[in-house]
Parts: C-alpha cells; sequence; structure tokens
C-alpha cells in the first residue's frame, strides 16, 4: 500500500508537450492521428436530439430545476430495473451533472480532513484528485496485470482497511479495460461490511463489453446498497459526452447526504439535458449494441494490426480504449508516447498519467473509425519505433 502526498502533482505536463507537439506537426502541414482522449465521435439518436431541441424552446424550462423531474426518476428506475434487475427506490438516486464531477464531489459529506480513502493505481485521475480536494489521505490499492488488473482485497493490510472510510472501484476498468464478475464483487461487499468503509462504484462502460459479455452493476450484488453507490452515465452508453448525464445510486444514506450537499453547489440539471436523458433511456436501443460493434471493430482494426506488426496488444474486453504494455527498450512511456507522434502522428496517453503502476504502459482510445487505424498501424510499423 502506498499513500498520496497532499499537494503531491496529479497531471503531468505530458499533455501540454503533447499539444505543443501536435500544433508544430499540423502548423507544418502534417496529419494527426489523436487516440488521446476518450470522446466518443458516433452521433446521439435523433430522437434524443428531438427532445432536447423541443424541450429547449419552452421557456419555463430556463429556471432552477433544483432536482429531477418525475419523468426522469421513473426513466431511470425503468432502466436499472430493464438493464441490470436492480430495483431502486426514489431516494437511492440522483442526478449528477456527469461521473466526473459526482465523484470529484461525492467524498465531501462523506469524510472529515485526513480520513483515508482508497483507490485504484493505475486509475482515472479524479478518483485521487476528488478526495484529495476533500481533505482526505489516499491510499492506493494496486491494479497488476498479473492479477487480471483486479484489486486483491487480502494483500490490504487489514489495519489499513479499518482505518479507511471508502473505498473506489471502477470496473470495466479505464484504463486497463479489465472487466470484473459476480465473485469480484461480492468479495467487494464482504470486505466493505468487514471494514465499515463506503463503495463508491464508477461504472461509466457496462454496456461497452466488446465479446458478448453482460455488463453488470455492482448494485445487483447481494448486499451492495448496504455498503455503497455506484455512478452510471449516459456519456458513452448513448454519445451524450457534452450533456453531462450521470447519476448516483445506491444507499440512500450516502445518496442522501451527497444530496444535501450538492443542493449547497447546484441548483439541479438543465431541464432541456432531463428531457433528453428521458428520451435515451426509454426510446429505442439500438444505439447500444450499434456503438458497440463500432468500438469492437475499431478494437480489432488496432489491435490486430498491431499484433501483425509485432507489438502484441491484447483485445481491450471493454470500454472504448486499447491498454498496451510499451516495447521494452523505452525507459518511459512519457519518452514512448513522445517519440511516436513524433514519428507517426499518433497521439495515444502515457500510463503513468494514470498513476506510478501505469509506467511501462500506454492507453489509446477508440474515437476514429477502422480505416484510420490501420493508417496509425501502418505509420508505427513503418517508423522503426517497435525496434530496439
Amino acid at each position: 500500500m502506498k499513500f498520496m502526498r497532499r499537494g503531491q502533482e496529479v497531471t503531468s505536463n505530458i499533455f501540454n508537450r503533447l499539444d505543443e507537439k501536435k500544433r508544430e506537426i499540423l502548423s507544418a502541414g502534417g496529419d494527426v492521428i489523436n487516440l488521446s482522449i476518450g470522446t466518443p465521435d458516433f452521433a446521439p439518436d435523433r430522437h434524443v436530439l428531438q427532445a432536447v431541441s423541443e424541450a429547449a424552446l419552452r421557456p419555463e424550462n430556463y429556471k432552477y430545476s433544483l432536482g429531477d423531474t418525475p419523468a426522469l426518476q421513473e426513466a431511470v428506475r425503468d432502466w436499472y430495473a430493464r438493464r441490470y434487475g436492480v430495483a431502486l427506490e426514489r431516494d437511492e438516486m440522483m442526478s449528477v451533472c456527469g461521473s466526473q464531477e459526482g465523484i470529484a464531489h461525492v467524498a465531501f459529506p462523506l469524510i472529515g480532513a485526513g480520513d483515508l480513502i482508497l483507490a485504484p493505481d493505475p486509475g482515472y485521475p479524479i478518483f485521487t484528485f476528488g478526495p484529495m480536494m476533500a481533505g482526505a489521505e489516499i491510499g492506493l490499492v494496486p491494479l497488476r496485470e498479473e492479477n487480471g488488473y483486479l484489486m486483491d482485497f487480502d494483500a490490504i493490510d487489514p489495519a489499513v482497511a479499518d482505518k479507511a472510510r471508502a473505498i473506489v472501484v471502477s470496473y470495466p476498468n479505464n484504463p486497463t479495460t479489465a472487466v470484473a464478475d459476480v465473485p469480484f464483487y461480492e468479495r467487494l461487499v464482504a470486505f466493505a461490511k468487514r471494514h465499515d468503509m463506503i463503495v463508491i462504484h464508477d461504472n461509466a462502460y457496462s454496456d461497452l463489453m466488446l465479446d458478448g459479455r453482460q455488463g453488470m452493476s455492482f448494485l445487483s450484488v447481494p448486499g451492495a446498497k448496504e455498503v455503497g453507490i455506484e455512478f452510471n452515465s449516459l456519456s458513452k452508453t448513448y454519445n451524450l459526452t457534452g450533456m453531462r448525464v450521470s447519476f448516483a445510486l445506491g444507499n440512500r444514506d450516502v445518496i442522501g447526504k451527497f444530496f444535501a450537499f450538492r443542493s449547497q453547489i447546484d441548483y439541479g440539471m438543465f431541464y432541456p439535458a432531463q428531457a433528453g436523458a428521458v428520451a435515451a433511456l426509454t426510446g429505442p436501443q439500438e444505439i447500444v449494441e450499434r456503438n458497440r460493434a463500432g468500438y469492437r471493430a475499431r478494437r480489432d482494426a488496432l489491435c490486430g494490426g498491431l499484433r501483425r506488426i509485432g507489438w502484441e496488444v491484447a483485445d481491450a474486453p471493454a470500454t472504448m480504449f486499447v491498454w498496451a504494455k510499451i516495447p521494452p527498450h523505452y525507459p518511459s512511456s512519457a519518452q514512448f508516447v513522445m517519440e511516436l507522434m513524433e514519428k507517426t502522428g499518433v497521439i495515444c496517453v502515457p500510463g503513468e498519467s494514470f498513476g506510478e503502476l501505469g509506467q511501462g504502459y500506454v492507453r489509446f482510445a477508440l474515437v476514429v473509425p477502422p480505416a484510420r487505424m490501420e493508417e496509425a498501424v501502418r505509420r508505427i510499423g513503418e517508423s522503426g519505433i517497435l525496434k530496439a
């Protein structure tokens, strides 16, 4: 177990350097294939756009909402019952302005200064930065390739676990793309009960399972609602990243405290965004499989292509990302990423941006069509960057 220092740098200047290099390449007339940021390029469904547009034309929808409409609450309840087999009461759910915002703020009503929260390494940066803003001490739980990037609860010192107030968990996982199963979540629930801690689960990618498995909700495991909540988002499933619609769901005591806190800093989701969310959740669902098929084709083009040129990159089982070990002759992921960009115009993210244990890896985002993935593979193969 390792601990982050207060004030420790949580973002790397690699992103500034990448942006500078990208602008240099573009200004010189070069072509960049940007696989760094996980923003879907697929379009939302037309009926969702229509619902937002119609709601935006009504003047009364420009007042503070102060909460979720009955229509949105009902849509979320039906969604979780239909999709995950989870029954939710109205005091067990609330909207947030994207999971990033929700996870950034959820620690504030739950902890005191200096309290310990456990979070994954590597992990999405907000998992540590959010609790740090609330004054928490962060204990880093290693995710290791040899363990399938699953948290090993038996390896956590019981004294540390007894001190922890909460644990942040996320599967399917960004950046590693790992998937957890029911036995893992059963162990998580038992661990949280044994050590009296709150589980904060990020479930943004359960509908982006790429090989036929069914994604699940942490809340579907018996006892989960007794120990925690999860965040689920419409951003990736329905291609609505800019609309910022996510939900905190689960334990009513945690939801109640979180709602009271957010009422001091927020006045509720914009009514047209709520209307769009209702349309997405209650309308035709073909978009979900369409997105899965689209990301699967991109993954196959990238991972299969990289293997053909000698870079052994495993197929991502889920998410819209690929996690790859860098060639062994490079001392750091950041150095590899910069050289990759200089030689090929292909941009990805160095693994250490997600934590110390991300060193030696890179993350690609599946945000361009298969033909562009094939072009990226061609450039990488011809660059000689994979050779020692």
